[in-house]
C-alpha cells in the first residue's frame, strides 16, 4: 500500500490549449525531481506520445466508454505503482464522452472512477469577467468532483490575468493557480488527425526545457501539490481487474509495423498480444526492404499513411512480402492507416495514386474535410481472426480519407453500432486470413481477442512448419 497524489487536467471545450500546459507541469515535476505518472483519457494516440517524451515513462489510454471500470482501475495501479504524482490528461472538455445524455467517456466519469482532483484550463483570450459565470457553471454541473483549481491559458497581458483573478473573488470556489500568457512559439503544430505526433514533431531538449519555465513562472506549483491529498492505493479490491500479470514464454512472433507512417496504437494492445504468447517483431514499412524472417502474423496499426505514400508505394519490395504473405492465409490486421496500405491503391488529396499492397482490391481516398469520428462497437459476423462469431470489441473511427470501389465479393465481418445506432456503412473487411477496417480497436476491453489472434498465428505456424 502506498500514497499517490493524483490529477486530472481538463478543460472548458477542446482546444483550450491543455497538452502544452499538462506537458510543461510534467516538464516542471520532472525537473524538480518528483516521479510522474501520465495518462490519458479518451482514444487520442498522439498525446500519449508527447507524454513518454518529457517524462520517460509509459501514458496510456483511460477510457470510460470502451474499457469497463475495473480495467481503468488496473491500469491505473499498473501505471502508478511507485510514482509521487499521477497526472492524468483529460479527453476535449471535462464532461464530454459518448454521448450528451450521460458521462459515459468523459475525463469527469474518470476523475470519479479514480478520485482525481480536478484542474481545470480555460482558454481566456477575449475574456474578461464573464470568465468567473463560465467557472462557476462547471463547478455546479457536478457536485461530485473536486476542484484543484483553475488555470488560464492564452493570456493577452498580466492586466488581463489580474482582471480574471478578480472575478474569480467571491464568485467561484476553486483558486487561480496561475495564467499562461498567449505564446505562438509553445504551440504544438497542427494537422487533420491533431497534433503533430511525437515522431514527426519531437519535442527538444530545449523545447522540453522552456516548457518547464514557462509552468514554473506562472502556475503556482507548490499551492497546488499542497492541495492534493495523498490518496492511498491499498490492495486490489474485487471491482478493479489486476493488469500485472507476467509475460509468458512467447509462441508465435508477430511482426508489428511502427515507424513515422504507423505509430498510432494502444500499449494495452501490445501488452495484451504479449500477455496472449506474441513476440513483437517491430519493422519500417517505409524504411525496410523485406519482413521480419519467422513470423506468424503481421499488425499494422494506424497513422499517416497517406503522409507517406509515395515513400511506401516505392518500397515495392515489401509491398509485395505482404501480399504474398496475405495470399499465403497469414493472419493479418490492419486499422486505419494500416487498412489504407493493405489496400490496391491510394489516392491522396492531390489527386495522385499511389500503388499499397493491394491484399484488398480497394482504393482509398483523401478528402479535404472530417469523413467520420466516434465510439464504435463491433460484434463479429462470424469467426475471424481476432474473434468468435458473436463477439463483441468497442473502438474508435477517426479520418479523413474513404474507400472507392468496393468489391461486394469481399466479406463484411463487422456489424458495427455507435452513438446514433447500426452504421450502414461495410466495415471489417476479410481476405484469405487479413483483415482490413478503418476502426481502431481497443483489445483492453476484449482480451479474448489478443488471445484469438495468437490461436491463429499459431495455427499458420504449424502450416508454415510443415511446408518447410
Amino acid at each position: 500500500m502506498f500514497a499517490i497524489k493524483r490529477l486530472l487536467i481538463s478543460g472548458t471545450k477542446g482546444g483550450v490549449g491543455k497538452t502544452t500546459v499538462i506537458l510543461g507541469l510534467l516538464a516542471a515535476l520532472k525537473k524538480r525531481g518528483i516521479d510522474v505518472a501520465p495518462f490519458k483519457v479518451g482514444p487520442d494516440f498522439v498525446d500519449p506520445g508527447h507524454h513518454v517524451r518529457v517524462t520517460g515513462k509509459n501514458s496510456v489510454n483511460l477510457d470510460g466508454w470502451m474499457l469497463s471500470k475495473p480495467y481503468n482501475l488496473g491500469c491505473f495501479r499498473k501505471y502508478s505503482e511507485n510514482a509521487d504524482v499521477a497526472v492524468v490528461e483529460g479527453f476535449m472538455g471535462l464532461f464530454d464522452g459518448y454521448d450528451g445524455k450521460s458521462e459515459s467517456g468523459s475525463s469527469a466519469q474518470i476523475a470519479k472512477w479514480l478520485e482525481l482532483s480536478v484542474i481545470l484550463v480555460v482558454d481566456a483570450g477575449n475574456m474578461a469577467r464573464s470568465v468567473a459565470a463560465l467557472i462557476r457553471g462547471f463547478e455546479d454541473f457536478d457536485h461530485s468532483l473536486s476542484f484543484a483549481g483553475v488555470i488560464f491559458n492564452k493570456v493577452g497581458s498580466n492586466k488581463q490575468l489580474q482582471y480574471l483573478k478578480d472575478s474569480l473573488e467571491d464568485n467561484v470556489k476553486m483558486p487561480c493557480l496561475g495564467g499562461v500568457l498567449y505564446d505562438r512559439e509553445i504551440a504544438i503544430p497542427k494537422r487533420h488527425l491533431g497534433l503533430t505526433t511525437l515522431h514527426d514533431n519531437r519535442l527538444s531538449d530545449k523545447d522540453i526545457e522552456k516548457l518547464a519555465n514557462i509552468v514554473e513562472k506562472n502556475i503556482d506549483i507548490d499551492k497546488l501539490l499542497e492541495s492534493l491529498p495523498d490518496k492511498k492505493l491499498g490492495s486490489p479490491t474485487s471491482d478493479e481487474m489486476p493488469l500485472n500479470v507476467e509475460k509468458i514464454k512467447p509462441v508465435v512472433r508477430i511482426a508489428m509495423a511502427r515507424d513515422d507512417a504507423f505509430c498510432f496504437y494502444y500499449k494495452d494492445n501490445l501488452d495484451n498480444l504479449e500477455a496472449a504468447g506474441a513476440e513483437l517483431v517491430y519493422f519500417s514499412p517505409l524504411k525496410d526492404g523485406r519482413l521480419p524472417e519467422n513470423i506468424d502474423g503481421i499488425y499494422f496499426c494506424g497513422g499517416y499513411a497517406e503522409l507517406f505514400a509515395a515513400q511506401l508505394s516505392n518500397n515495392s519490395g515489401l509491398r509485395r512480402a505482404v501480399r504474398e504473405r496475405s495470399l499465403e492465409g497469414m493472419p493479418i490486421y490492419g486499422e486505419c492507416g494500416g487498412f489504407m496500405y493493405l489496400c490496391r491503391e491510394l489516392y491522396n488529396a492531390d489527386g495522385n495514386i499511389y500503388p499499397m499492397t493491394g491484399c484488398f482490391p480497394f482504393s482509398t481516398r483523401m478528402l479535404s474535410h472530417l469523413r467520420t469520428v466516434g465510439y464504435r462497437e463491433i460484434k463479429l459476423k462470424r469467426d475471424t481472426v481476432v474473434g468468435k462469431s458473436g463477439q463483441t470489441v468497442r473502438g474508435y473511427e477517426f479520418h479523413y480519407s474513404e474507400l472507392s470501389d468496393i468489391d461486394v465479393n469481399i466479406e463484411n465481418i463487422y456489424s458495427v453500432s455507435g452513438l446514433f445506432g447500426q452504421k450502414n456503412v461495410p466495415e471489417g473487411f476479410l481476405i484469405n486470413h487479413t483483415i482490413g477496417s478503418y476502426i481502431n480497436l481497443h483489445l483492453g476491453g476484449t482480451p479474448e481477442a489478443a488471445k484469438e489472434f495468437i490461436n491463429s498465428c499459431l495455427e499458420y505456424q504449424k502450416e508454415r512448419m510443415v511446408k518447410q
